[in-house]
Formats: C-alpha cells, structure tokens, sequence
C-alpha cells in the first residue's frame, strides 16, 4: 500500500470516529430530551445512562454495518486509491451538516446526513454508476418515509391505551405521574436501540474502506472497529448535545408523562425492529413521529402542524445538503489529487474549530439547558384547559342530579316549615280558628240630654 493511500485511511478512519462522536452528542436528544423535561431523570445522570446504553446497544448487531458495507456502493467498481478519497469527503459532508446544526439547535437526522455525502462524494468522485440506487431506495429512502408514520401510530394507539386504563385518574391533575417511573425504562430502552442502529452506521463505513483497500475479505466488521465506534457514540452520548436537548426538552414540558412513555416506547419497538432488519433508520425521524403520534392520542393535546412541517424540511434538506459539501469536497480531490484530501481535511478541521469557537458565546450546558423555552422545537402543546372526558362528564352529570334532588328536597321542607309556624302563631277560639270576623256597626249621631240634636 502506498503512503499516501495509507495516509488517506488513517484520515478517514479519524473523521469516521468523529461523526460517529458528533452522531452521539446530536441525538442524545431523542432518548432523554423527554424524561429530562418531566423529571423522570436528572440531566447529568440522563446523558451518563444513554451513554452506557448507547455503548452496550452497538455490541448486539451488525446488520446495519452490512447494509452500509456490502449495499449502498458498488465498492468492486472502485479503484483501491480513489475510494478513500471519496469515503473522506462523504464524511466531511456528514460532519459539516451535523456541526450546523447542532450550533443551531436542529433536531436532524445524522444518518441522512451520512448516506447524502457519502453519495455526493461518490457520484463526483466516481459517477452515477457506482451508487446502488436500488438499495438506496429500499433501505434508506423508504424506511425514512414509513417509519414515522409507523411510530406515530404506535404512539397514538399506546397513548389511547394509556389513558383508558387510567381513567381513574381523570380528576386528578397528577394522577399518571407514575408514568415517570416508566419513562427510565423507555428512554433506556431508546438509547440501547441507538446504539443497536446508529453506531453501526460508522462500522460499516469503515469496513468498507478496509474491504476497498485490501485489508478486509469479509463485510462483518471486525472487533475493533465496533469497539472504537460504540466507545466513540457513547462519549459523544456523555457529552450531551444539551443545544438539541434544549430544544426538543423544552419544546416536550407540557406533554404529559404519558404521554412521553408511549412515545418513548414506539421509538424503541421500531428502531430495534429495523435494526433487526438491516434498515438504517433516522432515530430523529422515528422520535419525532412518535411524539406526534402522542399528541394525537391524548384529548385536549394540539399539534404544532406549522412547526413539525419545518422540522420536515430539515429532514428534506438534510441528504441534498450534506451531499452537497461531499460533492463540492470530492470535486477539490478530483481536481488536486493527494493535496486535494490534505486541503479538504484542514478545512474540514477549520469549520469544526469556527463552529466549536462560534458555540463558546451562548454556551448550553446542563446547568441552562432547560432555562429557557426553545419555541422551534416545540411539536406538541397541550391546552391549559382541555375539555372533560366522557368519564368527568358523566360524573359532572350525576352531581348536577344529585344536587337538583337535594335542592328540590330543601325547598319541600322548607314550604312545609313555614306553614307549621303560621298554623302557631294564631289564638285558640279566635277570628282565625272560627273563621268569622265580626263587622263594625254604625253609630247614630249623639243627642243632647234635654233630646235636642247638636
């Protein structure tokens, strides 16, 4: 292998791991932006559990990793010294997407931005030819279209279900708090099917480079490669991505738990079902569908169409955005060779440094990130006042009654007691006993004694 080959994967497999970190710290969110809003967990203590979850989740599946490695590109129509090169500038278009919006706290989708520079960087660098178009379509592009409808519908039959078993709690504003108690369990949950799909992404980048040059025969990735993704997803996980946390958190604070339990479980269910499958799903996507689908379950809850339809085109710009900054990186290579891939990698490092540098002035950290309301992202609001249940209105009906009767009742009585204190109050024998009154008589005009009339 030649040097400056070798230089190149040494290169890619570096940004490779600094996706895969920046791919942690973006969608920490969408595991613990929810029970950190309503307090089923502390913030610090949120991120170090997601993290470890996120860790464990990348060891118990590789079927992503092969989708990546053995599907998206023809890697066999490649030459051994272009490939690296188009890998490097795939992933620069993935990062640069991710540093964006992540400076503005975006809830995107990382793997979108994986697969639009990786194509980008692959239709430049090589042609059209190259892209498996086919599984492009059946496991990318179509998952992200049915997956969260899919968990929308899950949530909003699971949040339905919630409230018909809990009825109970109607008139008790906290009544479902131990629902709390449940998100620990779905928000883990999310973040070990994380790790099961998103850290393979970056295994399968990176067996592909070592299949394309020659130093790996087979598309499983090898041990060390999944070790160094699932430790690099899991400190990213730990770092927090608290700009994004704050958005969706702050956005979630007047969902109810819940609410937030079958959200977070329809996330889970259906990220493990297609990391099961080999689909490299959006966890963003499939969150947010759920959380929708959430609101739509509980009665009195409204959703923000205006907001989730920006929250969509993010998701539209995302792969034409970051296939973009691929094709644009690739093209430098194309035109200027090994010194093309030594420029991209300074520039690449430059954005990073601006973007960090450009974030030190409005610093989020877990101490301010639920401080203020973040209105952009929020999805789902939920009526100060929503309307009374068919349960609360058929108690408000039987009380009403109730009280009628008792009003009804008061007034007979007190007719009665009224009527006992006149009969009382009249003399024994008298006008009012014998019912006769008597008639005063009309005086004749008085006469003097001697008979004569005055």
């Amino acid at each position: 292998m030649e040097t400056a080959t070798l230089i190149t994967v040494v290169l890619v497999i570096v940004l490779a791991l600094f996706f895969d970190f920046t791919n942690g710290f973006h969608d920490t969110a969408n595991a613990m932006a929810t029970p950190i809003a309503t307090g089923a967990l502390k913030p610090k203590t949120a991120v170090l559990l997601a993290a470890a979850l996120n860790l464990v989740g990348a060891f118990l599946s590789t079927e992503v990793a092969k989708t990546i490695s053995g599907g998206i590109i023809y890697e066999d129509q490649i030459s051994e010294s272009v490939f690296p090169a188009v890998i490097l500038a795939g992933l620069i278009g993935a990062i640069t997407w991710n540093m964006l919006t992540w400076l503005l706290g975006l809830p995107s989708s990382s793997s979108h931005a994986l697969f639009g520079g990786l194509i980008g960087a692959t239709i430049v660098g090589v042609g059209f030819s190259a892209v498996n178009f086919g599984v492009v379509m059946s496991k990318v592009i179509l998952p992200a279209l049915i997956a969260p409808v899919t968990a929308g519908i899950i949530a909003f039959t699971v949040t339905k279900l919630a409230y018909v078993l809990t009825r109970r709690y109607d008139s008790k504003p906290d009544g479902r708090d131990g629902f709390r108690v449940g998100q620990i369990f779905t928000s883990s949950l999310v973040a070990l099917a994380h790790g099961t799909n998103d850290a393979q992404k970056t295994m399968g980048i990176i067996t592909l480079l070592l299949i394309t040059v020659g130093l790996q025969d087979h598309p499983e990735p090898e041990f060390w490669v999944i070790f160094a993704c699932a430790f690099t997803i899991a400190l990213g996980t730990y770092m927090g991505g608290w700009r994004i946390i704050r958005t969706l958190g702050k956005g979630l604070t007047e969902v109810k738990p819940a609410q937030g339990f079958a959200a977070e479980s329809s996330t889970a269910s259906t990220i493990l079902a297609s990391s099961a499958l080999g689909f490299a799903l959006s966890t963003t996507q499939v969150a947010s569908g759920s959380v929708i689908g959430s609101g739509l379950g509980r009665r009195g809850s409204q959703v923000r169409w205006r907001t989730a339809g920006r929250i969509m085109v993010g998701w539209i710009l995302t792969l034409p955005a970051a296939g973009g900054v691929g094709a644009l990186a690739a093209l430098v290579v194309t035109w200027l060779g090994f010194w093309g891939i030594v420029i991209d990698s300074a520039l690449a490092a430059a954005v990073i440094l601006a973007i960090f540098v450009r974030s030190r002035r409005n610093e989020v950290t877990a101490s301010n990130a639920m401080s203020e309301v973040a209105e952009s992202g929020r999805a789902v609001k939920v009526k100060r006042n929503p309307p009374p249940t068919r349960r609360q209105r058929a108690i408000a009906r039987e009380e009403a009654r109730r009280e009628a009767a008792a009003a009804a009742a008061a007034k007979r009585a007190a007719k009665a007691d009224k009527a006992a204190k006149a009969g009382k109050g009249a003399p024994a024998g008298g006008p009012a006993a014998t019912g006769v009154t008597e008639k005063p008589t009309k005086q004749s005009p008085s006469r003097s004694t001697d008979g004569g009339a005055r």
